[in-house]
């Protein structure tokens, strides 16, 4: 396949209150990018053990495309508590299959059949996985509408300036919520201003093409440059968020490759993303209005 759409980093089981379910944000992106009808792929490792054997077993069974590595580490787990309202805690353990995906000739070859690539800050805790992801990065043709895709997921203190700025420079879409554009604004020395100037900022300092800024229940925006799209969250019966934010991404990616405007893609991001929040874990089947 060509023009394919690839999301890398963690792939792992959320222990949650009512059992483990899948998840990790570059399988949840490809996977719903999967939903909406294009080619798409989820990078991973997982360990020679039962939960590894049973990850590749399911995403098989969900017709996903994945290139997922056995490595001598344990497969990655996540313990997830869900809050009075929803929102998950989570505790990430470390030094498992996720952090230590090698990078190999597949790998090489994947990439030269990459449209768009999905990549997160916390995949980059580990030098073996950020050195994978920034050779993917490197060997990628690099054509004007290629869409670069950085997803900060800022998790138990696993980043740094270094981690972000070179994601930054070398992606060309950008998503962040509010939370974490707080953090990186501290960190990189612009605190005192608004939210939006925030954006603009990062927006002119890494060339980007569109920076995504979600505000949980106060809506999001779409920065690209000299315009800005918002959208009102809508109200729904939360199950967990689990997953919502990584739906978002993969939408709004979706319709932006099928020709769809910004405001479009916003659109069907925000109602996907809506739809993900009132069903447990993160990787629902899409309903077809949503789809369609």
């Amino acid at each position: 396949m060509k023009d394919l759409v690839v999301g890398m980093g963690e792939a792992l089981w959320d222990v949650l209150p009512e059992g483990k379910k899948i998840g990790g944000a570059p399988a949840n992106f490809a996977y719903h990018v999967s939903q909406f009808g294009l080619p798409s792929c989820v990078v991973s490792a997982v360990g020679d053990d039962a939960l590894g054997k049973e990850i590749v077993e399911n995403f098989t069974s969900k017709g996903l495309n994945h290139h997922i590595a056995t490595v001598p580490y344990p497969t990655g787990t996540v313990q997830v508590e869900i809050d009075q309202a929803g929102v998950p805690q989570y505790e990430i353990k470390e030094n498992v299959a996720w952090d230590n995906i090698p990078f190999t000739p597949e790998l090489h070859d994947l990439a030269k059949r990459t449209k768009a690539f999905c990549f997160g800050s916390l995949a980059q805790r580990n030098v073996v996985s950020r050195n994978t992801i920034n050779s993917f990065l490197d060997a990628m043709p690099k054509k004007e509408d290629d869409l670069i895709v950085f997803d900060v997921n800022l998790r138990q203190g696993f980043y740094n300036k270094d981690i972000l700025c070179n994601s930054m420079e070398r992606c060309n879409v950008l998503k962040i919520n509010d939370e974490e554009l707080v953090t990186v604004s501290r960190m990189f020395g612009y605190p005192g201003i608004d939210l939006q100037d925030k954006c603009w900022i990062l927006l002119g300092k890494y060339n980007l093409k569109i920076l995504i800024l979600t505000c949980g229940i106060n809506g999001s925006y779409v920065f690209t440059p000299g315009k800005v799209s918002f959208q009102p969250t809508p109200t729904v019966e939360v199950a967990d968020t689990v997953g919502a934010g990584d739906s978002f991404t993969a939408a709004f990616i979706s319709a932006i490759l099928k020709g769809k405007t910004i405001e479009e893609a916003h659109s069907l991001a925000v109602q996907t993303s809506a739809f993900v929040c009132t069903q447990k874990g993160a990787m629902p089947i899409l309903p077809n209005y949503l789809k369609d």
